[in-house]
Order: C-alpha cells, then structure tokens, then sequence
C-alpha cells in the first residue's frame, strides 16, 4: 500500500523524458525502491536510533526520522504544486518532453530521495510488524515484483485522461502533506487518506464514464 505513492511519483516524473526512456526510468527507480529498504533492514539498530529524539524544539523531541519526514513531505509539495502549476496554468498545451542525459539524471536524483523517505516508513512499519528479517526482506521484493508489473499499466492510465494526472498530483499533494505531519509530531491515521484517495479515484472513474457516454457519436 505505502508503494501505491512511489509508484504514482515515478509515473508522473518519468513522463517528463521521452518514451523510449521512460520504461528504463520506471525500471531503474522501482529497482532503487527495492534496494534502499533492503539495505536499510540490515541496518535495524541506526533505523531504530533514528527515531530517537536528539534536539528539544519548544518543548518537543526532534529525530532523524522526523527531520527526513520533514523534508520529503515539503518537497513532495513543492513538487506536486509546481505539476499542478504547470498543468493548470501552463501555455495549455502539454510541455514538450525534456532530452539529454542532464534531464534524465534529474529526474533520477528526485525518484532517489522520495525512494529514501517512502523506504524510510516502509522499514519502520515492517520493524514493527515482523522480527524475522527473512520475512521483511520476502516481503518487499514480492511487493515489489507487484509494482513492476503495475507500474506500465498505471503510468499509461496517469497520463492519458488530464484529470486523471491532476487527481494523482493531488493524491502526491495530501502524501505530503501528511508526512509533514508526521515530522512535526501528529500522526494520521493513513486509512483515512487512502479511503480518501479510493473515494476520489472512485468518482473520477464515474466522471470518465459519463464523459465517454456523452460524446457525440459521429455518422459516416
């Protein structure tokens, strides 16, 4: 379920490069998803001394995990603001897709840090869950063997319908929202915000059906 942001993330930054690497991009930053949790499990003893508060800010107990939560929340914003801005307010026509190994290696850099922060609660929920580090890593590669296959599907249904790609910014926009959240302290229940999220997806996919219905039907 946490893999369901990351997913959406890669999709939207990858339809920023040309098609012929946008696989390879959805490929290489699920493949980094994999790796970082992996990597961090067999690091349980630093995770857990991350979430140990080491500086007092008014009378509140700041951790590494909090700080890391902090940042990837404000930059999901931003970066879910500035897609939307871009979308909504842009010259009304979509941006001509970025070339060159500059652009790829950006969007790369951006799939890498929200990588560490959604790997970051990945593990803490699987620490909390399992004591069998076996089971922890079985787990997040049978998740992930998930993702890979739904990645294409999902990208190709993100970037077809605008509203669609609004919806899934929006989506990232809440996700942000609540790790921020969750770095300053309150928590929030993530059923809530998937339950919203079902609900949203739910009448936009009435939306797109009435839309369908409604076009005119062209005689020869």
């Amino acid at each position: 379920v946490l893999g369901i942001d990351n997913v959406v993330f890669i999709a939207i930054l990858a339809g920023r490069l040309p098609a012929a690497q946008q696989g390879y991009a959805r490929r290489l930053g699920l493949s980094l998803a994999l790796v970082i949790p992996i990597g961090l499990l067999f690091t349980i003893s630093w995770m857990m001394g991350l979430t140990v508060p080491f500086i007092t800010v008014l009378g509140r107990g700041v951790s590494g995990r909090d700080l890391i939560l902090l940042g990837g929340g404000l930059f999901l914003i931003f970066k879910a603001t500035w897609e939307i801005f871009d979308k909504v307010e842009g010259a009304h026509a979509e941006r001509v897709a970025g070339t060159g190994r500059g652009v790829f290696i950006a969007v790369l850099v951006q799939i890498l840090l929200l990588d560490i922060v959604f790997s970051l609660d990945s593990v803490i929920t699987a620490v909390g869950m399992a004591n069998d580090l076996t089971i922890m890593v079985i787990a997040m590669v049978l998740s992930m063997l998930v993702m890979l296959g739904a990645a294409g599907p999902l990208s190709g249904f993100v970037e077809r319908p605008p509203s669609v790609k609004i919806l899934a910014l929006a989506f990232l926009l809440l996700i942000g929202v609540m790790l921020v959240a969750e770095g300053m302290g309150s928590h929030v229940s993530k059923g809530y915000i998937y339950f919203a999220m079902a609900f949203s997806l739910f009448v936009e996919l009435l939306n797109l059906r009435y839309r369908a219905k409604r076009q005119p039907v062209r005689l020869p």
